[in-house]
C-alpha cells in the first residue's frame, strides 16, 4: 500500500538557530528538537537526560489520599487484601508490580486475574466472588475498572472495598469506590494524563512510600517491569513515561527482574534492548499466557526470585508463543478469505468480520493484522459465552472510542481508547452494529486517514551523517508514539551496485548522493515492490530512520527505509 509522505512543520529558525548554537549540533537535529517543542538548553538537557526526580508528585492524583488511607486500615487491622489486574502485559505487570510490592509489609495477600475466556475483561461477579469466599475485604484493581458501575456496586453490598487505579477514560458515571486513580478522570488535577496502567501502580507505591518515609529504591526497583507496560500498551513516551521508560531500559539491559532476565535469555536476545525489542519480543511472549492459557502463569514468571523456577515459567511461556503465532496466522487467512467471498471493502470505510470459532485470546492481533493491510478501523469477533466479544483497531488519526460510544446502545459492554479497544454485543445485534459502525466512521473519516502516512522530520543530504550526528540521535531515545525516530529524507540519490533480496521479501542496496559516503540500507517487506523498478542510474528519493547495525560485532551505520519514490511519482 502505497504511504503519504507527509513534511513536519518547521520550527521557528531562531530556536533552532539557538539550539543549534548552544549544543553546539547539526542545524538539521536542532530543528528536530525544537519541533518536539524544546526551545532551550535546559529543556534539552532534561530531555536527553531525563531525571526521576522529575517525576510528579503522586499525590496530584485525585484521591490517592484516600488510597493509602485505606490501605494503611487494612495493613493495620492485618486484612486480607486481592490485588486483581487484566490480563494483557499492562494488566500483569500491574499485578505483579503492586502484588510485589504490598507483600513487603503484609502475607494477608493474593492476586487475580480473570480468565479471558470465561470472565472476559475488566471486573468480574467470578472474582468478586473469589474475593467474598477467600474473606477479602479490599481489593485494588489495576488497569480496569473505571467503568464497572454495576461490579462495585455488587462488591459493595457484599462489604467489599475496591480502590481503582485504571487509566482508560471514564464514563458519565464513576463507580462507588473507596478511591479511584485515573488521569482521564475530569476532575483529577494530576498534569500527565497518559500513563500506562502499571505507571499507576507505580505511582500508588510511590505515594505509600513518600507517606511512610521509605526509601525510593522499594518503589523503583520494579521501573523495568513500568518499562515493559509503556512500551506493549503503546502510551505516549513523553513527559513522565518518557522518563519511566529510559530509566525502566537502563535496569532491563543492567539488572532486570529474574522473570524478564529469563524470557530474554530464551528469546535470544539478551542485551541491548529498545523499546522496539521489547514490543517484539517480550510483549508478544507475556500476552501469550492469557491468550493461549492463562495470564496467572505471566504473573508467576515476573514474581519469580527463583533462576530454576523463572527459566521454568519462561519456557512455558515461549512455548505458549508459538502456538499463539500458529493460532493467529490461521485465523488471519481465514479472516482474508472471508473479506475477499463477501467483497467488505468495496466502498466501505470499515471491516467487520465474526466467526464464532475463532481463538478469543489471538483476534486483537488478527484485528492489527487486517487493519495494516487495508487501512481502515476493524473488528473481529468471536462467540464466548453466549455473546459475541470482539477487539477494534483503528487507523492514525481517527478516535475510535468516539465512534464506538456511537454505537452504545447495541453493546453489552465495551472499552479501550482512541486507537484500540475490546467490546460485546448480544449475537442478533451484530448486523445493526456492523451498518451503524459503518455509518459513524464514513461520516467522521476524512480519505487522507484512509492512506498510511510516513512523517518526514527533516530533509537532510547523505553526507551530513557520520557517527557525531548518530550519536545526538541515539541519545534522542527511547522511541516511541509522540517521540517517534526521527525520519529523514534524502533526494536524487542512486544505488551502488545492484539491489538485492535479503530472506523471502526483505530489500538490501547500497546508495550515494554526489560526492557523500556510501550508505547500507535496508528496506523491511520491500523487495517485490522495488527490486525491478530500481534501475541503474535512476536517481530516486528515499526516507528512512538511522540506526547501528552491528553484525559479528561490528558496528556500522545503516539507513532503515521507510519509503521509496521513484521519478515522476
Amino acid at each position: 500500500m502505497k504511504k503519504r509522505w507527509v513534511q513536519t512543520v518547521r520550527a521557528n529558525p531562531d530556536t533552532i538557530d539557538l539550539l543549534a548554537q548552544k549544543l553546539n549540533i547539526d542545524h538539521s537535529l536542532a530543528q528536530i528538537l525544537a519541533q518536539r517543542g524544546i526551545s532551550s538548553f535546559d529543556e534539552a538537557r532534561e530531555y536527553f537526560r531525563p531525571q526521576m526526580e522529575k517525576l510528579h508528585d503522586p499525590f496530584l492524583i485525585k484521591d490517592m489520599y484516600k488510597a493509602i488511607e485505606r490501605i494503611d486500615i487494612a495493613l493495620k487491622n492485618n486484612e486480607k487484601i486481592l490485588v486483581y489486574g487484566d490480563y494483557d502485559v499492562d494488566g500483569t505487570t500491574s499485578v505483579a508490580l503492586t502484588f510485589s510490592f504490598f507483600s513487603q509489609f503484609t502475607n494477608q495477600i493474593e492476586y487475580y486475574i480473570p480468565d479471558r475466556h470465561k470472565e472476559g475483561y475488566g471486573i468480574s461477579t467470578a472474582g468478586i466472588d473469589y474475593a467474598k469466599a477467600g474473606n477479602f475485604s479490599l481489593i485494588i484493581a489495576l488497569d480496569c475498572g473505571i467503568k464497572s458501575i454495576d461490579k462495585i456496586a455488587y462488591a459493595n453490598e457484599l462489604s467489599i472495598d475496591f480502590i481503582i487505579c485504571d487509566h482508560h477514560l471514564p464514563g458519565e458515571e464513576l463507580p462507588a469506590a473507596v478511591a479511584i486513580l485515573d488521569p482521564k478522570r475530569s476532575d483529577c488535577p494530576y498534569p500527565f494524563k497518559e500513563l500506562a496502567g502499571c505507571g499507576i501502580g507505580f505511582k500508588l507505591a510511590q505515594a505509600y512510600c513518600l507517606s511512610h518515609d521509605l526509601p525510593a529504591e522499594q518503589y523503583e526497583r520494579y521501573i523495568d517491569l513500568v518499562m515493559v507496560s509503556i512500551a506493549a500498551d503503546i502510551v505516549p513516551v513523553e513527559d513522565e513515561n518518557r522518563i519511566l521508560a529510559y530509566h525502566g531500559l537502563v535496569k532491563l539491559n543492567t539488572n532486570p527482574c529474574m522473570g524478564l532476565k529469563a524470557l530474554m535469555d530464551i528469546s535470544g536476545k539478551n542485551k541491548d534492548y529498545t523499546l522496539t525489542d521489547v514490543v517484539f519480543t517480550l510483549a508478544p511472549r507475556i500476552n501469550a499466557a492469557g491468550r493461549m492459557d492463562h495470564a496467572n502463569q505471566a504473573v508467576k514468571m515476573l514474581l519469580c526470585t527463583e533462576n530454576d523456577l523463572a527459566q521454568e515459567q519462561s519456557l512455558l511461556i515461549n512455548l505458549q508463543n508459538t502456538e499463539r503465532k500458529t493460532s493467529d496466522q490461521n485465523i488471519t487467512a481465514e479472516a482474508l478469505a472471508l473479506i475477499g467471498e463477501c467483497d467488505i471493502l468495496i466502498n466501505k470505510k470499515t471491516t467487520v468480520v465474526y466467526h464464532e470459532e475463532w481463538n478469543k485470546g489471538v483476534i486483537g492481533i488478527v484485528a492489527s493484522r487486517l487493519t495494516e493491510k487495508y487501512y481502515r478501523p476493524t473488528i473481529v469477533l468471536t462467540k464466548s459465552n453466549g455473546l459475541l466479544t470482539g477487539s477494534a483497531r483503528s487507523v492514525a488519526g481517527f478516535d475510535l472510542y468516539e465512534a464506538l460510544l456511537g454505537c452504545e446502545d447495541l453493546l453489552v459492554q465495551f472499552g479501550g481508547h482512541k486507537f484500540a479497544a475490546g467490546l460485546t454485543m448480544k449475537p442478533e445485534n451484530i448486523d445493526s452494529f456492523a451498518d451503524r459502525f459503518e455509518e459513524i466512521v464514513k461520516a467522521t473519516i476524512t480519505e487522507d486517514l484512509l492512506s498510511p502516512e510516513i512523517r518526514i522530520d527533516n530533509e537532510i543530504s547523505l553526507s551530513q551523517i557520520d557517527g557525531k550526528f548518530q550519536r545526538i540521535i541515539a541519545q534522542m531515545a527511547p522511541f516511541g508514539p509522540h517521540n517517534m525516530a526521527p525520519v529523514f529524507v534524502s533526494n536524487q540519490v542512486t544505488f551502488v551496485g545492484r539491489p538485492f533480496v535479503v530472506g523471502t521479501k526483505h530489500l538490501k542496496l547500497s546508495i550515494k548522493q554526489q560526492n557523500s559516503p556510501i550508505f547500507e540500507c535496508i528496506g523491511f517487506g520491500m523487495a517485490e515492490e522495488y527490486i525491478e523498478l530500481l534501475q541503474p542510474n535512476q536517481p530516486f528519493s528515499i526516507c528512512y530512520t538511522i540506526e547501528e547495525n552491528v553484525w559479528k560485532e561490528q558496528k556500522r551505520l545503516q539507513l532503515n527505509i521507510k519509503g521509496i519514490k521513484l521519478a515522476g511519482e
